[in-house]
């Protein structure tokens, strides 16, 4: 009998250049004079085949129709029944297993139009490798975008890695890829071996929305039922959802996984999601944080980019142990009342050959154009925002993370790279856009679009800009014009200040506009001000290092700095080792150096940011009012001989009322009077100079009245005795 497939299609099935296998392989119906069923099967490695009726358990050796290993059988007047293979290789060796082809497609139409439209937001229940049962039997179900493949193949170990197995079916003109492969399960690995229509390109691609990867260097990914952790977080989430987070205090804590804490007698090993969370909890609690924030976990092939370059948006990253370990760790962090935020960094991806770069032979991910596709500084690739796949990809990825991870916010890394078309090019080496701007359009239009989705979906969730330009209005709403962030980073307070902080006292005073400089704009965005890890790499130095003087001196000024910080308005985030005094510079590969917390320079200085910390959540003044007018006014700014500066800070109750006072020069200032913002009592509630933090104990006594002595503008006074390189904050008693 002739073959029911003509010669084209079994070359193409022999050769694995076949982009739908389910014309060809499976099940299908014979009409005409004489009908019945017909399977087809292709097994290269099986000297015969046989179909096994699963209800019968009857077998029926198949005719061999193609050398390479395409068998046939026709089963006349018979309709469709669920059956098995069984093999027989060349060594005699026999196996069994289901029929990928005979189980039905996944993806519905409505999916392929919201897909390709671009408003699917949750891609990631279609997309990927997911575990399921199709017709009473478990496998596991994959799709993929290759809109410009010839063929697209699910490969692993259980078809020998061999694309010319498992092709995926091609759905129309979408571009997405689908096959279901039973007897799978979770731990498999796989990848996407994609043939592309031209120069012969063919290349195995992890998974870019699989959901666990292997570690580094190997890249395949790995099969993982997302959904089967059990949480307990639902009184935090309820909580969440809301809290009024502009007006409650925030202090995150930036932290590193793989170099906040190391085992030495493991050989320096990593401590694991799990381990985190019984350690780092501890710490990031007793100090007083509300949050942490961890550089990105999403898999990343190069520890040195710290995870900067993504490969894996979907895949937390294996180094720390498995998606269900980061939701523990997660989880542990709500119940004990601390909020989760990752970087995220859909600004770019990297080149690697298993990546996203040149996905199917062809520029999906990115632009083609280097001009427009290529960070030259970072060797890195750019996003196609105006390609609706790409931008559902990424924003598919931030629901993601807060829908099946419960992460609180997002800060998304290098927004300026992503806002402007010339960003670190020279003349030519841009396009500008439709209108001759320098704008990304695309990626503005992407940005507040991620906002709005996020923000609907998931009340109270909270969103991050580094940005470090003068762009307008980064962190308000979209409906007003705005980007739609919750949060801008401050990075010219950050800059000045530290640029300030850096000088020899004996200089502060020819730049004291650089300490005062930020409240000119400090209410034009709602700001969080930061001390990042990008301030202790690179020769920057670490904190404690930067500050000048002796040892007691660079103490007493980084007291002073974060005294200062945490009543400026805004929102406060510290890098990890910041609040120990480390000396040396952040190396990604070592671990935080906790060994200082021996000697008592360093204790008093966690004493003191224990201290900062509760007052800062107590007192409503230090962060009810953190973005507008109200909530800040100057004392006195204009003392830049002695480089004094005085400002106070009140919450919603006018009798919230803190005073702040900074002496950046080492010269203690006895007597000095203020003027006071309300007449009454105050009581000093911390000082930077006191003795239990290693000060010299230049303190005030616990109760001060103002006079009747207008001073500064005001009414009433009180005089200080404020003390060196040293910081005083004092709370009108109610």
């Amino acid at each position: 009998m002739k073959p029911f497939v003509n010669d084209g299609a079994m070359k193409a099935i022999a050769e694995g250049t076949h982009g739908s296998p389910y014309d060809v392989l499976g099940m299908r119906e014979v009409r005409g004079q004489n009908p019945g069923v017909v399977i087809h099967a292709f097994q290269p490695f099986a000297q015969t085949v046989e179909v096994i009726d699963v209800s019968t358990g009857q077998a029926t050796a198949m005719g061999r129709i193609h050398a390479n290993g395409l068998f046939e059988y026709f089963f006349p007047g018979r309709q469709r029944f669920p059956y098995r293979f069984r093999m027989t290789g060349y060594d005699g060796h026999q196996w069994e297993l289901d029929d990928p082809y005979r189980f039905p497609l996944q993806i519905t139409d409505f999916d392929l139009y919201l897909f390709g439209e671009g408003t699917h937001y949750r891609t990631y229940e279609k997309m990927g490798a997911h575990p399921m049962t199709v017709d009473g039997v478990d496998g596991v179900h994959f799709a993929v975008w290759a809109p410009n493949a010839q063929r697209v193949s699910v490969i692993g170990w259980f078809n020998r890695w061999d694309g010319r197995h498992h092709p995926m079916q091609h759905r129309g003109n979408s571009g997405l890829w689908e096959l279901f492969i039973p007897n799978l399960i979770p731990g498999d690995l796989y990848k996407f071996e994609i043939k592309g229509r031209h120069g012969g390109y063919l290349a195995q691609k992890a998974d870019p929305y699989g959901f666990a990867a292997e570690m580094r260097p190997k890249s395949a990914s790995v099969v993982w039922d997302i959904h089967k952790y059990q949480w307990n977080d639902r009184a935090w989430l309820d909580k969440r959802h809301t809290t009024n987070w502009f007006e409650a205090p925030m202090s995150v804590y930036e932290v590193h996984l793989g170099s906040w804490m190391r085992v030495p007698e493991d050989n320096c090993r990593w401590l694991t999601y799990r381990e985190l969370a019984d350690k780092l909890l501890p710490y990031v609690k007793e100090l007083g944080y509300t949050h942490i924030e961890m550089m990105p976990v999403s898999e990343h092939p190069f520890d040195g980019s710290w995870g900067y370059q993504t490969i894996g948006y979907y895949a937390i990253t294996s180094r720390y142990g498995t998606p269900d370990d980061f939701k523990y760790f997660v989880d542990r962090c709500h119940q004990e009342g601390i909020g989760v935020i990752l970087d995220w960094v859909p600004a770019h991806f990297p080149k690697d050959g298993h990546g996203l770069a040149y996905f199917d032979g062809t520029h999906i991910y990115e632009h083609a154009d280097p001009r427009k596709g290529e960070h030259k500084d970072w060797g890195t690739l750019i996003f196609n925002y105006g390609r609706n796949e790409v931008r559902t990809f990424l924003l598919s990825n931030a629901v993601f993370l807060a829908d099946v991870y419960h992460i609180d916010g997002l800060r998304v890394d290098a927004v300026a790279s992503m806002l402007y078309l010339d960003y670190s090019r020279t003349e030519g080496e841009w396009i500008p856009n439709q209108y001759g701007g320098r704008e990304n359009l695309e990626a503005v239009d992407f940005l507040k679009r991620f906002n709005e989705i996020i923000h609907l979906e998931y009340p109270g969730f909270l969103t991050f800009a580094e940005e470090s330009t003068a762009w307008p209005m980064v962190s308000r709403p979209t409906y007003l014009g705005g980007l739609g962030f919750d949060f801008k980073w401050n990075m010219g307070w950050m800059h000045d200040t530290l640029e300030y902080m850096c000088k020899d006292p004996v200089h502060r005073k020819y730049h004291h506009h650089s300490i005062t400089f930020s409240l000119l704009y400090a209410f034009s965005e709602n700001f969080i001000l930061p001390f990042s890890h990008d301030e202790v790499v690179h020769g920057k130095g670490a904190m404690l290092s930067k500050m000048p003087g002796d040892l007691w001196q660079k103490f007493a000024n980084l007291r002073l700095l974060y005294a200062y910080m945490f009543a400026h308005p805004g929102k406060k985030l510290l890098f990890m080792g910041d609040d120990v005094g480390q000396w040396r510079e952040w190396n990604y590969h070592e671990s935080v150096d906790w060994h200082l917390l021996q000697y008592d320079s360093h204790k008093k200085l966690g004493s003191f940011m224990r201290d900062m910390h509760r007052l800062y959540k107590e007192l409503p003044a230090l962060h009810q009012i953190d973005f507008s007018w109200e909530g800040f006014q100057w004392i006195d700014f204009h003392d830049w001989e002695q480089s004094i500066i005085s400002f106070f800070r009140r919450g919603r109750d006018p009798r919230d009322v803190l005073v702040c006072i900074c002496n950046f020069t080492p010269v203690p200032r006895v007597g000095y009077r203020f003027g006071m913002p309300e007449p009454g009592v105050y009581e000093e509630i911390l000082n930077s100079d006191a003795e239990k933090y290693g000060g010299g104990n230049v303190v005030n006594p616990t109760v001060l009245r103002t006079d009747d002595i207008p001073w500064m503008g005001r009414q009433q006074s009180i005089p200080v005795s404020v003390p060196p390189l040293g910081a005083v904050w004092l709370k009108l008693q109610k």
